[in-house]
């Protein structure tokens, strides 16, 4: 794939004191969802920043329960048996207190202040309740689809579209593997400072480099990469600054895999977004995605 690219050099200082904010995490007790909680808990550390986990009793399943034909199938056995609202119940208390000892045990020794908060409802509505604008949102498991981890299930997807912060998908996996952090920009998106700052925070705090991609067609645009990389320069940042044609979402998948990506950053206003299949790509390339506003 050709793209224009300007590298540049320089020594990093000292980073910036970090700016304490909420980290929120969708929990559900399920492995990946646990998975989020360390990443979480990584963050938090870093930034002495509180973390809120968010527990929700869906109304929806509970109300399912009241029917007399609901059935549920066993997550080893695969045998199907009525559901009962009861026991129901109180699954639901002892996932809530296992939940609230994890959160304790994971971040008690470091010093984290951390919550767990109870809510009853409709999950998105109950979290978009909760996170404010200077909140990091993480969802692992709970949110993405049960089927794959390669699928964003609709919980996720409206989360991600609709939270008024950034938002961290992360995958199953507790630890990140070796490369960059790179950031996909549009060339003419006005949301392309919060997306580089959050990227150039990510590699200063990994001590990772950086790339950044921009999406254009535009064959003049060799002015815009060299700003981009003095401003990048000018801030003690290294960075390597290309120009990725606005091609589909694979051709940016090709382009995240051969820049050797550990984490991706990106703006929800991105073009890429309007393309078909754009969410999947994302998770199928098994990164840690942040969306900015």
């Amino acid at each position: 794939m050709a793209m224009a690219d300007t590298t540049v050099s320089h020594k990093t200082p000292e980073p910036d004191p970090a700016v304490a904010r909420r980290i929120l995490v969708l929990l559900d007790g399920s492995r990946r969802s646990l998975a989020a909680l360390e990443a979480a808990a990584d963050i938090a550390r870093a930034q002495q920043a509180e973390v809120l986990g968010i527990f929700v009793e869906e109304v929806s399943l509970l109300r399912s329960a009241g029917y007399g034909f609901a059935r549920e199938v066993g997550r080893s056995s695969g045998v199907a048996r009525p559901m009962d609202v009861d026991a129901l119940e109180v699954r639901m208390q002892a996932t809530a207190e296992k939940l609230r000892r994890t959160l304790e045990r994971t971040l008690a020794p470091w010093g984290v202040a951390q919550a767990l908060r109870l809510c009853r409802g409709e999950v998105v509505e109950q979290v978009l309740g909760l996170v404010q604008p200077d909140d990091l949102l993480v969802l692992g498991g709970a949110g993405w689809s049960g089927i794959s981890s390669f699928r964003l299930g609709s919980t996720a997807r409206s989360l991600l579209r609709q939270a008024p912060g950034d938002v961290l998908l992360w995958p199953e996996s507790r630890s990140l593997p070796p490369g960059r952090v790179v950031v996909l920009l549009n060339h003419d998106q006005g949301a392309n400072h919060r997306a580089v700052r959050v990227g150039v925070e990510l590699a200063r705090r990994g001590q990772r480099a950086l790339t950044v991609l921009v999406r254009s067609d535009a064959a003049d645009d060799r002015e815009f990469l060299e700003e981009l990389a003095a401003m990048l320069e000018a801030g003690g940042i290294s960075a390597r600054v290309r120009r990725l044609p606005k091609a589909g979402a694979a051709a940016m998948a090709r382009a995240v895999r051969e820049e050797g990506a550990a984490q991706l950053v990106i703006s929800r206003q991105c073009s890429l977004f309007e393309q078909q299949g754009a969410e999947s790509l994302l998770c199928q390339l098994n990164l840690p995605v942040t969306i900015t506003p």
